[in-house]
């Protein structure tokens, strides 16, 4: 199998359903040998097994592609290490990582636990910290010692990380975690020929079925904007050699559409030159959000 991304090494956590699994089969057909990573738990963390990542290698041996399965927790300092390192002896190299892996506690704030807020943000936010980390130290060794690097970080962001999303404040959080992290590292990595972009994908899953209920059903005929394999095209540009100029971005994948998120941005600013006066601050807040663009509203309000 051949195409954009072909002899290159991925790994994708979370790949044994829903949108990482279409990300794990898309670049399988574009050329990439993959790691589908998977616990097999449920929608809420629970449970697990390998029976999802093993399907999903067969389906890549099946087109006439390379994979393997794994079963590494992604919140697991030395779980991932092994991640890594067994990706490398297996396939000589690692080139791409995709961190897609996590799952949802939803409840309003006010109700939610300490056990739920910790476990939705060990899997999103140290999930993708773990798997990336011992990714970077790998490619950095090989600039030190010489070699070429032409790396992909691909973390996933969400919508209600950029906006917010009502009964998902752990979920937001986290997602928001993810989209702040990828400026890091995109930062602080291009030295070493590593780009790092986050996506925000819309598209039907285990866990936006549940948020958001029929609106997410196929249609009975014509393109269903919902199916997850229509993000998965995207992925594989962005793991590809032909993104090597792009970093340091969020995107939202949606059916047929590519949106760049812009970000926090300084827009209205007033300066007066000294330390504030208390009671000066309520007049210069009003002329400022007088001029600053409305807050786009938060989802599920």
């Amino acid at each position: 199998m051949t195409g954009i991304c072909d002899g290159r090494v991925a790994i994708v956590t979370g790949a044994g359903r829903g949108i990482g699994r279409e990300h794990a089969l898309e670049l399988a057909r574009q050329g990439a040998k993959v790691v589908v990573n998977d616990l097999g738990v449920s929608n809420s963390g629970e449970g697990g097994g390998a029976g999802p990542a093993d399907e999903v290698v067969q389906s890549i041996r099946d087109m006439g592609g390379e994979a393997i399965a794994n079963g590494a927790d992604v919140a697991d300092w030395g779980q991932t290490e092994a991640l890594v390192r067994e990706t490398i002896e297996t396939f000589g190299r690692l080139d791409v990582v995709v961190n897609n892996a996590g799952f949802v506690r939803d409840r309003m704030f006010v109700s939610c636990s300490e056990e739920e807020w910790d476990a939705v943000i060990r899997v999103h936010l140290k999930g993708h910290f773990c798997v990336a980390r011992h990714a970077a130290a790998y490619w950095r060794a090989q600039v030190k010692a010489g070699e070429q690097v032409d790396a992909r970080i691909i973390n996933t962001s969400s919508g209600a990380g950029v906006l917010g999303s009502v009964g998902q404040s752990s979920y937001s959080a986290a997602k928001a975690g993810i989209a702040t992290l990828t400026l890091v590292q995109a930062a602080e990595l291009g030295r070493y020929g590593i780009t790092a972009n986050a996506i925000c994908p819309i598209a039907r899953t285990r866990m936006t079925e549940g948020a958001f209920g029929d609106s997410m059903k196929a249609p009975e005929e014509g393109f269903d904007e919902n199916d997850p394999a229509n993000v998965s095209p995207f992925i594989a540009w962005l793991a590809s050699p032909q993104s090597r100029e792009v970093t340091g971005r969020v995107w939202e994948v949606f059916g047929g559409t590519i949106t760049v998120f812009d970000g926090y941005r300084r827009e209205q600013t007033v300066d007066i030159g000294k330390r504030w006066d208390a009671a000066e601050v309520g007049p210069a807040v009003e002329s400022l959000l007088a001029k600053a663009q409305p807050l786009v509203k938060v989802y599920g309000t």
